[in-house]
């Protein structure tokens, strides 16, 4: 009987300090400058975690995330100053999954399709021409995806307010 409560309090102590860690990674998350890769930071970091270091800057570092955006070729589907086109515009209120930090960077790292694939739903309307294509390979670090966000978040300041309350959090 001793071994099984010794178990069990072993089982318990080990759960507490795994949970621990994982609060922790998630509060660590994410720093100005990080290097890791986009996909790479998403599958160590849990559902809500990730957060952009540049919330409390976004006008000093929107032309940068600019200039990112325009070489990543978003314009091309969302327009120049992310008025729309064939896709959603990004200046405006209604983003399909949700506006805060985490689920926009999931969404342009890993895409649309992989979204859905994950449990996410809509939780708005908007005219789509097509899925949103993952571009976590294409932004080499972190830190440029979260410029971008910034970019964006500069042509709609009202998005501000939703940053940091996830609008699903699927699998949790």
């Amino acid at each position: 009987m001793r071994k099984i409560i010794t178990g069990v309090v072993a089982a318990a102590f080990v759960g507490a300090i795994g949970l621990f860690a994982l609060d922790a990674r998630a509060e660590e998350c994410c720093e100005k400058g990080d290097t890791t890769p986009p996909l790479e930071l998403i599958e160590k970091t849990p559902i809500g975690g990730l957060h952009n270091p540049y919330n409390d800057e976004i006008d000093a570092v929107a032309e940068t995330g600019h200039k990112i955006y325009l070489s990543y070729s978003c314009n091309g589907c969302h327009g120049g100053g992310g008025g729309g086109g064939m896709c959603p515009p990004l200046t405006n209120d209604t983003w399909v999954y949700g506006a805060d930090d985490d689920t926009v960077f999931r969404l342009i790292a890993e895409g649309s399709d992989k979204l859905q694939e994950q449990g996410y739903t809509r939780v708005r309307k908007e005219i789509v021409t097509g899925p949103m294509p993952p571009f976590g390979n294409i932004a080499k670090t972190s830190d440029d995806l979260w410029k971008v966000i910034a970019f964006i978040r500069s042509k709609n300041p009202s998005s501000m307010k939703n940053v940091a309350t996830p609008a699903q959090t699927p699998g949790q």
